[in-house]
């Protein structure tokens, strides 16, 4: 997998823990009735929203070739046979010579 995708799926996980992270805090509520769980959660929230700030700086520092590599022009190959003149001066290598015949 390349860096970039390496990234992307990385991303993707962040941002899913950051919603369901929300989601937590809002089912088991912050705030002065939310008690120690309450604590708990805004202690998980804050870890989420540093390791998103982290992986932020380190995408941002990633190489800029981490973005997918751009696939060569084809080139067509015609059909038709190439000019027997550009190997006059060649034997077929591995063939023998086009005057001499195999044993």
């Amino acid at each position: 997998m390349a860096l970039h995708d390496d990234l992307t799926a990385v991303q993707r996980c962040v941002d899913d823990l950051v919603r369901t992270v929300g989601k937590l805090e809002q089912q088991v509520g912050v705030g002065p009735q939310g008690g120690l769980a309450g604590i708990d959660v805004r202690r998980v929230r804050m870890d989420a929203d540093h390791l998103r700030e982290s992986f932020a700086l380190l995408r941002a520092a990633a190489p800029v070739s981490a973005a997918p590599p751009k696939r060569p022009d084809l080139v067509t190959i015609p059909d038709a046979p190439y000019d027997s003149s550009l190997w006059t001066d060649s034997d077929d290598e591995g063939l023998g010579a086009s005057d001499r015949h195999a044993p």
